[in-house]
């Protein structure tokens, strides 16, 4: 696979290994979601000063209202993300 082939498996896989954990194995719910961040992206919520960002994360995401993020909705995040993480995000 291409770098990018493999990127992108990666995803798949770290979605699916919190998905699901408490419930519907095709989403995350709040605390999946928060448990994610904290494993996978420690520094997202350890720089933000609000303690309820997790709870604003989920309202952003959560396109569909139906209190879980599904894997459509995640990479959102990921791209929003990424986007931060190289300097190409909207000014």
């Amino acid at each position: 696979m291409s770098q990018l082939e493999t990127a992108m498996d990666i995803l798949g896989k770290t979605f699916d290994r919190y998905a699901g954990a408490e419930g519907n194995k095709g989403t995350l719910n709040k605390a999946e979601l928060k448990t994610m961040l904290e494993k996978e992206l420690p520094s997202f919520l350890k720089n933000s000063k609000n303690p309820d960002q997790c709870d604003k994360l989920m309202k952003t995401l959560d396109q569909n209202g139906d209190s879980e993020v599904d894997f459509s909705e995640f990479v959102v995040l990921v791209a929003a993300v990424m986007c931060a993480h190289h300097g190409r995000t909207k000014k």
